[in-house]
């Protein structure tokens, strides 16, 4: 038997209510709050007593009255006669925002047979933190919103590509208005925009070849032509498609962003273009180096910042595959290892994974244990997390803390972890 309940994404804004002091610093606050949580008979002490810190945690952000992004799903199972409950609780803003948490009460009781674990805090909430939550938040709604858009359009997109390969009888010419007619810079820019706007890839290239040819000093035509080639290339792909059926996408779209560079070096979008391709091409310290040109001009551009951990995650795995360890960890070292916001860490659960298994092949257990909480901080629920942190402990000897993490991951479905069981 299992009962779900899952409270999806939700952006939040309240007010100020729960009492609070300012502290030294004005960039942040003192919010208490409390948490309750349910003990599972899967549940240890130290599982229940850390998930009702975290509940605790959540409503301080919560009512810090900023904008949060979060999503709280919750899980009970029956197995063999014993209910198991696990949480899975992802705010990207938690650890970065909380500096200091004193715990002023836990309390125990029991509700129909069950333990029940209730703690008051006192939290001290960084508003500089949250306030960058709002901005990526902003940024990150108007790709939400793009992703939707591109899905919705997926079905339409491969038809297209089917007819677009399919060879053309007779002949096609492109009809491009002179420019003494209607040539001008406001003319070229509705040509853009008609081709932002459109859902025909062909009608896409068509318009903004159009512009760059009326004004060929306009950047936005190349971009946006880049863009599409790219699209039609992902499209081959999914397609399954052989590589020498997509590869003229890609080499148009790689001369589109290079000659938007020509004409503006430190354009945001051809950077993240260039990048883009290089990354099609295997080519991932060229796109690393794009990605972070581009974050150079722009530190808040996150959409480079999520490329940038792409690539260099891709990067360390193909290395790992050919055994090449320590080029490999020092790709991963130079991500991680930077001056980004912990509200990225999230995004790098990947690469804390990876470097997890690199330390454990240089026989460096507490460094893999570290990056392995790191991944479990992150995703409670990541069975291979709790297998290899869970062997780990048995090799350091502690097998209490073995024992959780065996116990997390057999609860999840995991046979192997299961086997460990005594």
């Amino acid at each position: 038997m299992v009962r779900v309940t899952c409270l999806p994404l939700t952006l939040i804004i309240l007010a100020l209510s729960a009492p609070f002091s300012w502290s030294a610093s004005a960039a942040e606050t003192t919010i208490v709050a409390e948490g309750h949580y349910v003990m599972a008979d899967g549940d240890t002490l130290a599982i229940a007593e850390e998930r009702v810190l975290q509940r605790a945690q959540r409503k301080a952000v919560e009512e810090a009255g900023i904008y949060l992004e979060s999503s709280f799903h919750d899980y009970e199972t029956v197995r063999n006669g014993k209910s198991a409950q696990f949480s899975s609780l992802e705010i990207r803003t938690l650890a970065a925002a909380i500096t200091k948490t004193d715990v002023l009460e836990s309390i125990r009781s029991f509700e129909n047979d069950r333990p029940v674990f209730t703690v008051r805090i006192r939290a001290v909430v960084n508003l500089d933190h949250l306030h960058e939550a709002i901005r990526r938040w902003r940024s990150e709604e108007q790709l939400a919103a793009h992703f939707r858009q591109l899905q919705k359009e997926n079905t339409e997109l491969k038809a297209q590509l089917r007819e677009m390969q399919t060879p053309v009888s007779g002949v096609r010419s492109l009809v491009i208005e002179p420019p003494g007619y209607a040539g001008s810079l406001s003319h070229a820019r509705r040509l853009v925009d008609n081709a932002v706007h459109s859902h025909n890839l062909r009608q896409k290239i068509d318009l903004t070849s159009q512009a760059a040819t009326l004004d060929p000093l306009y950047v936005d035509p190349l971009i946006v032509r880049g863009q599409t080639y790219l699209r039609l290339a992902s499209l081959a792909y999914s397609n399954k498609s052989r590589p020498s059926e997509y590869s003229e996408y890609i080499d148009n779209a790689r001369m589109d962003f290079d000659r938007a560079l020509l004409l503006d070096a430190k354009n945001l979008w051809a950077l993240l273009g260039q990048g883009d391709v290089d990354t099609w091409l295997n080519q991932y310290e060229a796109a690393e180096n794009a990605y972070k040109q581009a974050l150079e001009i722009d530190p808040f551009f996150d959409i480079a910042r999520q490329r940038l951990i792409r690539a260099t995650t891709a990067q360390a795995r193909t290395l790992i595959s050919t055994k090449q360890w320590r080029p490999a960890m020092t790709v991963l070292n130079r991500m991680l290892n930077s001056s980004a916001p912990d509200s990225w860490i999230p995004f790098q659960k990947e690469a804390y994974l990876l470097r997890a298994e690199l330390h454990q092949k240089q026989r460096q257990p507490a460094r893999a244990v570290d990056d392995l909480t790191v991944v479990l901080g992150i995703d409670p629920s990541h069975v291979q997390a709790l297998l290899m942190r869970g062997k780990l402990y048995r090799e350091q000897l502690q097998g209490s803390l073995a024992k959780e993490d065996f116990e997390q991951a057999c609860i999840l479905g995991s046979p192997v972890a299961c086997e460990q069981l005594p």
